[in-house]
């Protein structure tokens, strides 16, 4: 009987956790999340940003994380008080897994295009770095999306609503739909990408110490210079410098974002894997761990969605800040003239 009691007592208190983050983690998750996202479109599309692709490529993956946070963390805060629509109603349980799971793609991917924008940029090579381009940003993004869309369309017939012994009531329907959208999920949403992400900014760490290594030669060669020569050098092209600062700036701001996005996203994968291959039976104390478990991590893979902003914000260095500020103010003169 004290058995029994334990599973039963360590069952109800996971039911009781998984609620209360639905209620105010989730909330708490949220408001920041679109906030800062909000804050980022804005700021992203001044005229500094405008035409750099890297910038561009952040602008659209702001905007594409701040539908995922509406569409995905609205309903789990709902979850937290009353029962969902999407438990219940079917075209609704299916808009909602499709929305999720297309966004959470192309986020993936854009910052891949991202960390590959920035190697081509950062390479010794003229041919790369001509590649580097807002229209051949432009032109992935849409493939990117495109992509994307077509692979989750399989969740608008795998989705239905009013399941049971699943975690969650609107999941996948057969054990095939679950499988293919969790393996899916974990290696072309999550794995793949981190892996092209690790790789890429890998090689464009060797890009920069190829660079400094040749600015160093140049350096010891151009000593022969005259000073006013050395001086009419600087001061031949003052665009050049701050566009190098912006590029710097950018690229620390996806280092850290990688970084922070393996950290959250990689458990969801990890679960992902498990609930595949692992026996679908089991006792309801196992049950309820899986559950919880998933709750968790797919929590942490929303805060995911609404960190940009600080990394952008901590590690952008004075660009980005300059960018925030100067936005601030404009707002505040307009208030002012009113």
């Amino acid at each position: 009987m004290s058995a029994i009691s334990d599973n039963e007592s360590l069952i109800i208190l996971l039911e009781s956790i998984s609620t209360q983050c639905n209620r105010y983690a989730t909330l708490i998750i949220f408001l920041f999340g679109v906030v800062r996202n909000i804050l980022n479109i804005l700021v992203l599309t001044r005229r500094s940003f405008r035409s750099n692709s890297c910038a561009w490529i952040f602008l659209t993956l702001s905007i594409v994380n701040l539908i995922s946070i509406l569409f995905g963390l609205t309903t789990r805060i709902i979850n937290g008080w009353t029962t969902v629509p999407t438990d219940y109603i079917g075209w609704a349980c299916k808009l909602r897994a499709f929305v999720v799971f297309s966004t959470r793609t192309i986020a993936s991917w854009l910052i891949v295009l991202a960390t590959v924008d920035r190697w081509l940029l950062s390479s010794t090579n003229v041919h790369r770095r001509q590649k580097s381009t807002l229209k051949n940003a432009q032109r992935w993004t849409t493939t990117i999306v495109i992509l994307s869309i077509l692979l989750y369309a399989q969740q608008l017939y795998c989705y239905e609503a009013n399941l049971i012994d699943t975690p969650l009531k609107c999941y996948g329907k057969t054990d095939a739909c679950r499988l293919i959208t969790d393996s899916s999920f974990a290696v072309i949403t999550i794995l793949f990408p981190l892996v092209l992400m690790i790789l890429f900014g890998l090689l464009t760490i060797s890009n920069v110490r190829q660079s400094q290594r040749r600015i160093h030669q140049l350096q010891l060669r151009n000593m022969t210079l005259t000073k006013k020569n050395s001086a009419a050098s600087n001061n031949e092209n003052p665009d050049s410098k701050s566009k190098w600062k912006t590029n710097h700036s950018l690229l620390r701001m996806l280092f850290f974002q990688v970084l922070l996005l393996t950290i959250f996203t990689l458990p969801l994968s990890l679960e992902k894997f498990y609930s595949t291959f692992s026996e679908g039976n089991g006792s309801s104390v196992q049950k309820a761990i899986n559950n919880f478990v998933y709750e968790v991590a797919a929590l942490s893979y929303f805060i995911s969605n609404g960190i940009p902003f600080y990394i952008y914000t901590l590690c952008g260095g004075t660009i980005f800040r300059k960018a925030l500020y100067d936005f601030f103010m404009l707002m505040k003169r307009k208030m002012m003239h009113r």
